[in-house]
């Protein structure tokens, strides 16, 4: 008897929380995409924002005051690093680029990361780093 393989699936709320017009549940994510939302808030969540966790959460909004140089962008890599092998135990880290935008004052993120457990291609996830207040 041979042995199936069993896909996990993945769910999370939008964070929208919009409501689906047929039955007026909250809008879910699934799978990659639920996997994606969680990557980029686990990026995106200061430290001390979590309640009851102080030491959850990224520097990188610290970093994007700093000057946009290779430096600044090793740092920010390193800390999206430790974020994503550290609380999304879903995904295999594959590579993380963070690259200085002189032009625009900003810094461009790739992350590169597979689906454990699943038969989906590497997920590339892309957004830029802007300092605001």
């Amino acid at each position: 008897m041979p042995l199936e393989r069993v896909k996990q699936g993945f769910k999370d709320l939008s964070m929208s929380f919009r409501s689906n017009p047929l039955n007026d549940d909250l809008i879910g994510l699934k799978n990659e995409s639920a996997i994606a939302r969680s990557v980029k808030n686990l990026v995106f969540m200061r430290k001390g924002e979590k309640f009851f966790d102080p030491d959850f959460g990224s520097e990188l909004s610290a970093s994007l005051f700093e000057n946009i140089d290779d430096v600044t962008a090793l740092t920010m890599r390193d800390d999206i690093d430790y974020m994503i092998k550290t609380y999304e135990p879903r995904v295999d880290l594959i590579n993380v680029d963070i690259i200085p935008n002189y032009d625009n004052n900003q810094m461009d993120a790739v992350i590169v990361y597979s689906i454990k457990g699943s038969d989906t291609p590497p997920q590339q996830l892309e957004f830029v780093l802007l300092p605001s207040r």
